[in-house]
């Protein structure tokens, strides 16, 4: 039995990992229900003893020893079905929470053992279902440290008796985010009956007594002493190169987010150290721009765990002269190349790390710039972009009208759309960028087409240019 070691953890870090004390409320409570077969099979001898007498033993024990712990932070709770009814007849309802979840009640569950007497039927996903909806209740059974992370032990000699879905059952609860997933352990069952079974949770086959007593063991162990693990972030290599980044962990069952990180490196320069439920499996996503998946991983019991998602990560920063601060001047819209979603919206002159890769970036000056560009890894990437110069029109009267960019010589001029002029303005303002211009403008007043006009105005960087409309 290694239940000296959860002893040793106890003693040494009360409230979890580290020694540092920790705030109450920010402290997780382990919640583990015990749901125990008292159905008339198992009257059945094992070794000499009936299933039920070695159970009652086992389990009694493995209570004393946990009574052993100083400053437990996990609740036990039991509940029993097959026990209330004889069969026949068949009482598909026979399930019942004998022990609530308090902090040491060893005894009481103890005690409730020692006058178990099997008698009807095994209705497992009834009972997989009752303790979802009531032996877990928040509202009946409040989690103490308001997080709890809340276990299943099954500890049964046979399938489900009532015709019920027991994968079913218990896929509902991990779904649900009710509970993690339940250990099984089987007892003295056949190769038919354990594949029936393997579906509910991490299963455990105890082929006699002495396996029994250690599945019982180990499964208390890996509920109570807390898995380890970090959360590698680098290049295919392997350094570390990337940190400081938010995290958010799900569990794949119930696709909930278990933890809400933001990712740091300890003062070896090693990811921080978290706790995790062991057989469970986690999927994550690293909040870079863009997003970065963490493979989906199974956490395994009793050992250090590494969660990992590789890239690297370069910079860009856009340089617009002119704007005072971030706040002020033409945006810059970010896609990963080759896609239309918008990825990032990038102030003036300001830096931002993004994954390294290809990407293309409309600057929404006016006109537009549009550019590609390719972000190193580890490398700052710098783009400026001419500082604009303000104009501003002035009409004689509301005029319908529109702004072109001309690029080119005369005789081949290539006009660019910048933007239309506000039929309700007589003097309007624009900041463009440094280059030619055409303004195509008609009165409101004039009625043919004949009446449209256009002039010619140069834009330089940083200056300010009048246009006066006739």
């Amino acid at each position: 039995m290694r239940i000296w070691k959860l002893a040793l953890w106890a003693l040494l870090f009360p409230l979890g990992l580290g020694a540092q004390v920790e705030d109450p409320k920010d402290v997780t409570t382990t919640r583990l229900l015990f749901i125990l077969d008292a159905s008339n099979s198992m009257y059945g001898r094992w070794d000499g003893e009936t299933k039920m007498e070695i159970a009652q033993r086992l389990m009694i024990q493995t209570l004393d020893s946990l009574a052993k712990l100083p400053n437990p932070n996990f609740q036990l709770a039991l509940r029993v079905y097959g026990h209330q009814h004889p069969v026949p007849p068949q009482k598909c309802d026979d399930s019942k929470l004998e022990v609530p979840f308090s902090y040491s009640n060893f005894e009481d569950i103890s005690q409730v053992l020692q006058k178990l007497r099997p008698l009807g039927t095994t209705p497992i996903a009834y009972s997989l279902r009752q303790a979802g909806a009531n032996d877990f209740s928040k509202v009946k059974y409040p989690c103490p440290t308001g997080h709890c992370r809340d276990l299943i032990l099954l500890i049964t000699d046979g399938i489900d008796a009532c015709g019920d879905n027991i994968c079913e059952a218990s896929a509902n609860l991990q779904r649900k985010g009710i509970t993690l997933k339940p250990f099984v352990i089987g007892v003295g069952l056949d190769t038919t009956v354990r594949k029936n079974l393997e579906c509910v949770g991490t299963y455990f086959d105890a082929g006699d007594p002495t396996t029994f007593k250690k599945a019982l063991n180990v499964i208390v162990e890996q509920a109570l002493d807390p898995t380890t693990g970090q959360i590698n972030l680098g290049n295919p290599q392997g350094e570390e190169a990337v940190t400081n980044l938010p995290i958010l962990l799900r569990n794949t069952a119930s696709h909930m987010v278990d933890r809400s990180i933001i990712h740091t490196m300890n003062f070896k320069k090693n990811p921080d150290t978290l706790s995790f439920d062991p057989n469970t499996e986690y999927q994550g996503t690293v909040y870079s721009i863009p997003p970065q998946n963490i493979h989906v991983t199974t956490i395994q019991p009793s050992v250090h765990n590494f969660l990992e998602s590789q890239f690297e990560l370069g910079s860009f920063q856009l340089i617009i002269p002119g704007y005072q601060g971030a706040d002020y001047g033409p945006v810059a819209i970010v896609r990963e190349k080759g896609k239309a979603e918008i990825l990032h919206v990038q102030k003036p002159n300001t830096v931002t790390k993004y994954v390294a890769g290809d990407y293309e970036i409309d600057v929404l000056t006016l006109p537009r710039k549009h550019f590609d560009i390719h972000i190193p890894a580890n490398e700052p990437i710098t783009r400026t972009v001419e500082a604009p110069g303000s104009v501003t029109v002035q009409l004689r009267t509301a005029c319908y009208g529109a702004i072109f960019y001309i690029q080119g010589q005369e005789q081949s001029e290539n006009w660019t759309w910048v933007t239309n002029l506000d039929e309700t303005q007589t003097r309007q303002q624009f900041s463009l960028q440094p280059g030619t211009y055409k303004v195509v403008f008609r009165a409101q007043g004039a009625q043919q087409t004949s009446y449209s006009k256009t002039t010619t105005f140069n834009v330089a960087g940083g200056s300010t240019t009048l246009v006066r409309i006739p």
